[in-house]
């Protein structure tokens, strides 16, 4: 059973870090654009304002969260739009104190969270070490979508670990989130973490395998670069076929991102 506590004050690192790379912004940088179609940095925030919301919801009540999922039934192709629309309006500062009362309210919850606790979510089940994975996951990719309009690079750190762990774990998600049928062997991932240290998941003597930068994995898994950009190597085709389909994130598969260079 994984204690949450080391993830939790990961997500609480990585929400940190960007509240300062957005808390100072005048009200026209907010709405810069970002890579994410329509998608704004004000809208950024928000997203991570409602999905800490859903997730809150989902830690402290599981009737409440049910009547989130059916309003996602209803509108499969729209409901993440919407939940961020509404809140992207608000005056920057109250939609900055939005995300940051809804992030600790959620952080309070998973770390009073009881031992084994499972969580509805809008994929599998999740422990409370799963779900703040799973938020981190999100503030990373989200964050990056920030830092890219504001001309900022982040330097990668060891949290990747996390974002890398939940793409691996997910490799069956991808599969059936497309109707396919994921393969019966296990894979070897071998990534380079930032400060040169290999993370490694899978039996040492799985025929597929992939390997490379840690951060090329993360960018794959969270649709922030296009695999055409990334130095990522597959060995076996049901390997190299999980590259093309690979996503970290619940829900339908995202439209991805064009090649560098090619037209939008």
């Amino acid at each position: 059973m994984a204690d949450p506590t080391p993830v939790l004050d990961d997500l609480r690192a990585e929400s940190d870090e960007l509240d300062q790379l957005v808390r100072a912004l005048t009200p026209d940088r907010w709405t810069l654009p970002t890579p994410a179609a329509r998608w704004t940095v004000a809208h950024q925030i928000a997203h991570l304002a409602w999905t800490d919301h859903s997730a809150l919801v989902a830690v402290t009540d599981e009737d409440g969260f049910r009547v989130l999922v059916e309003q996602a039934l209803a509108a499969p192709d729209s409901f993440v739009d919407q939940g961020a629309e509404q809140a992207a309006r608000l005056p920057p500062p109250e939609l900055l104190a939005k995300w940051r009362e809804g992030r600790a309210s959620l952080d309070k919850a998973l770390r009073a969270a009881p031992p084994g606790a499972r969580f509805p979510w809008y994929g599998p089940p999740m422990s409370a070490a799963s779900m703040a994975t799973a938020r981190l996951m999100e503030t990373w990719a989200h964050g990056l979508d920030i830092a890219d309009a504001l001309g900022v690079v982040r330097a990668p750190t060891d949290r990747l670990r996390h974002v890398a762990r939940i793409g691996v774990r997910a490799r069956d998600y991808a599969y059936a989130v497309r109707g396919l049928t994921p393969p019966t062997e296990e894979f070897r991932v071998e990534l380079v973490g930032p400060d040169g240290d290999v993370w490694t998941y899978g039996p040492e003597d799985a025929a597929q395998r992939v390997t490379g930068p840690s951060l090329d994995f993360c960018l794959l898994v969270t649709q922030r670069a296009n695999r055409a950009d990334l130095d990522l190597r597959p060995v076996g085709t049901d390997a190299d076929h999980w590259l093309d389909i690979a996503q970290a994130f619940a829900g339908p598969p995202g439209p991805g991102r064009p090649p560098k260079g090619a037209a939008q």
